[in-house]
Formats: C-alpha cells, sequence, structure tokens
C-alpha cells in the first residue's frame, strides 16, 4: 500500500494535474513529500495563481529544496514509497534518463529507478522528437512508468477542473490508491 508519495513539480505547463493529485492523496490520508523545480514553482503561480500553490505546500508533509542534496529523498535509503513527477520537462526527463543529477528531483528519481520503486512522469510536451522518444523509451526500460499528461473526454468533463482531477485520479489508481468519484468507461 502507498502511504507516501514524493511529487515533484518541473516546469511544464500543467500545473493543475499536481495540485488535483495533491488533493486526492491529502483526501486519502496519504503523506506527500513536495519538491518544486525553480521553473515549475514559477509555472505554478502562473497558472494556478499563488492560493493554489500555498495550499499545494500546506497539504504536504515536507517541501524540499530542489537544490539540497541533504534532503531525505536524495538517498536510496528513503521511506517514500513512489515518486510522481506531475508535470514533467523534457529537460527532466532527459537528465534522469541519462543518469544526469542536476538537482534533487533528478536524485531522487534516480535512487527510485535503482530502487526499483515506482517511479511516475506524466510528461508534458508536444510534439516529440526523437531525442523524447528514445529518452522515454531508455526510462520505460530502467522500469520507469511513463504516463503523458493527456485528458480524457469520454467523460465530459464540465471544467478543466473536472478534466485535470479524471487524470489524476487515474494516476493515483494505478499506483494502487482507490478513488471512488472516478467515472470508468462503461461501453
Amino acid at each position: 500500500m502507498v502511504k507516501k508519495i514524493l511529487l515533484a513539480i518541473t516546469g511544464a505547463s500543467g500545473s493543475i494535474y499536481s495540485h488535483e493529485f495533491c488533493k486526492i492523496l491529502w483526501e486519502k490520508d496519504i503523506e506527500v513529500h513536495l519538491i518544486f523545480s525553480e521553473t515549475g514553482y514559477q509555472v505554478s503561480l502562473y497558472e494556478l495563481g499563488k492560493g493554489a500553490v500555498t495550499e499545494l505546500e500546506e497539504m504536504a508533509q515536507r517541501v524540499y529544496d530542489v537544490n539540497s542534496f541533504w534532503e531525505e529523498p536524495a538517498s536510496g535509503s528513503n521511506a517514500l514509497d513512489a515518486m510522481v513527477i506531475m508535470p514533467c520537462t523534457m529537460g527532466t526527463l532527459g537528465a534522469i534518463a541519462n543518469g544526469i543529477s542536476q538537482n534533487l528531483i533528478h536524485r531522487a528519481a534516480d535512487c527510485f529507478l535503482k530502487e526499483g520503486r515506482p517511479l511516475l512522469l506524466a510528461v508534458r510536451e508536444t510534439p516529440l522528437n526523437e531525442i523524447h522518444l528514445e529518452n522515454m523509451l531508455k526510462l520505460k526500460r530502467a522500469g520507469a512508468i511513463i504516463f503523458p499528461a493527456m485528458p480524457s473526454f469520454y467523460t465530459r468533463p464540465k471544467d478543466l477542473s473536472e478534466m485535470a482531477h479524471f487524470f489524476s485520479g487515474r494516476v493515483a489508481i494505478y499506483l494502487g490508491i482507490e478513488v471512488e468519484d472516478l467515472p470508468s468507461w462503461k461501453g
């Protein structure tokens, strides 16, 4: 059972997904440990507003400094059950795929891969070039879960929040977290 999740927010558009995901975890009493990349923080402020970013930080059990390698997620012996990078930039994906730890997000992802724990990347980019695809394949082969942030429309979402909730709920379900209010396809 997943009890502690490391949520990393990078500078790709789609901060609404991380906000909805964090709300789902909060409601389930799942401990959230949070890291913003520097650009991820700025994009989140722009897309969500200061109030929602503050709410994200308040829902987290811990908020880590992205530039500190002296934090729990920098070690393979950390007590975190899964890591989700949502949204995930192609720069972050590329650094992780090539074993380059320039910040705590990259280093933590490396630890999750080497320890065989779930690492899920909600990538946000289009169109994809060959380098993006090669890096995704490299990470998939290394054990990562590539989970592109693609909204579903068969649920007929009424607004962006509902659409983001559905995607974020699918991520939670994939990690073994029950989300009761999520509609499923009935055919």
